[in-house]
């Protein structure tokens, strides 16, 4: 069985902390990740970089992205241009399938973040052609504050008719691999055709209480105000701590909506 991570938050999202070079290293080292999608917030600027490194370090990468859609985030997979935020689900569930992608609803009804709702994504499948792209939805996220709602997520999607998913929705390095998604074989082509054939089962190895997730959370994020990032020059090389200079959007300075924007 192959394993999967298909959330991840980069350097290159608003309240990610971690390069892509580092988050390779560490999916590599410390965990059974053999697939793992980059998911920024609304933008594909981490992705080609992941792409074009993650052979050096034994893993193969979805171009992916976290999409702020009228309803809730929707994660996009096997993307080749960026979709706007803010359209209509079934709009950006339409363009996705423009790209020939998948799609996987994040965070179902979580609390404290944007997220839709199973109304919505029950609606969704019955849309002839916006059913066809939406393939997924995310039964367990390790990122949550508010963990317990992972708990009706399980129980709704289980009476859908689309895969359930596994994820990490990682902001730190930590949290990679927290939440999985297993799958028959081991490579992208085999995932895709197990989303679509609803084979795929979820996997929690560190379902961290909301306390643990914002403590684990604040000492990376503050590191990122100053300017600083986890960064790896070579697999052969350990992690350590680079300036973040141009290379991601610049972070923002209201700490006060923090929790939001990780659980995100």
């Amino acid at each position: 069985m192959g394993l999967a991570d298909l959330h991840i938050h980069s350097i290159h999202s608003h309240d990610g902390t971690a390069s892509i070079p580092a988050i390779l290293k560490y999916a590599a080292e410390k965990t059974d990740l053999d697939v793992i999608a980059i998911t920024d917030h609304d933008n594909l600027d981490g992705v080609n970089q992941a792409m074009d490194l993650a052979p050096k370090y034994g893993l193969q990468v979805i171009p992916g992205c976290e999409i702020t859609t009228a309803e809730g985030h929707l994660l996009g997979l096997f993307l080749r241009h960026q979709i706007p935020a803010g359209l209509s689900l079934i709009e950006t569930l339409l363009r996705i399938g423009e790209q020939g992608g998948m799609a996987i609803a994040a965070h179902p009804e979580a609390r404290g973040t944007s997220s839709l709702s199973f109304e919505n994504i029950r609606a969704a499948l019955q849309h002839p052609f916006a059913s066809q792209i939406l393939v997924g939805v995310e039964a367990f996220n390790g990122g949550l504050v508010y963990t317990r709602s992972n708990i009706p997520a399980v129980v709704k999607s289980a009476h859908l008719p689309i895969a359930q998913t596994g994820n990490s929705d990682a902001h730190i390095l930590s949290m990679i691999g927290n939440g999985a998604t297993y799958f028959p074989g081991t490579g992208i082509t085999d995932l895709r055709i197990a989303l679509k054939q609803r084979q795929t089962h979820v996997a929690s190895f560190g379902n961290l209480r909301g306390s643990q997730v914002i403590t684990a959370y604040i000492p990376q994020y503050l590191m990122r105000l100053l300017g600083w990032t986890v960064w790896n020059n070579d697999p052969s090389e350990p992690l350590k701590y680079a300036r973040i200079n141009n290379l991601s959007p610049r972070p923002s300075n209201r700490m006060g909506n923090f929790i939001h924007q990780m659980t995100s």
